[in-house]
């Protein structure tokens, strides 16, 4: 786990912009925090220094971004329920998906 201060000095924000960024959700408030925290308060950095994005565009960038790992999460729920289905059930469902349009 990862202590707040060590974010702050890593992406190089001040206390004050890391709360504005927990304040408009962007971040999590916690004493401890994970390397996809880090790496999430990077991205943020990143949108709005080197890429000049505005807050609004920030907003949208990390809804998609969660919605993507998300649906991952989603994804491996139902990789490991099919997995667990008998095989005869599984060829068909394997079938079904390769048989589809995607949509």
């Amino acid at each position: 786990m990862i202590a707040r201060e060590e974010i702050l000095v890593r992406i190089g924000i001040d206390e004050a912009t890391f709360a504005a960024w927990c304040d408009a959700g962007w971040l999590r408030r916690a004493d401890s925090y994970a390397e996809a925290d880090l790496a999430r308060a990077a991205l943020i950095r990143d949108l709005i220094e080197a890429m000049e994005v505005n807050a609004a565009g920030v907003e949208v960038a990390l809804s998609l971004l969660d919605q993507l790992h998300g649906l991952r999460r989603a994804l491996r729920r139902v990789s490991a329920a099919l997995g667990s289905l008998p095989e005869p059930l599984r060829s068909e469902v394997r079938a079904a998906l390769a048989g589809g349009d995607g949509g």
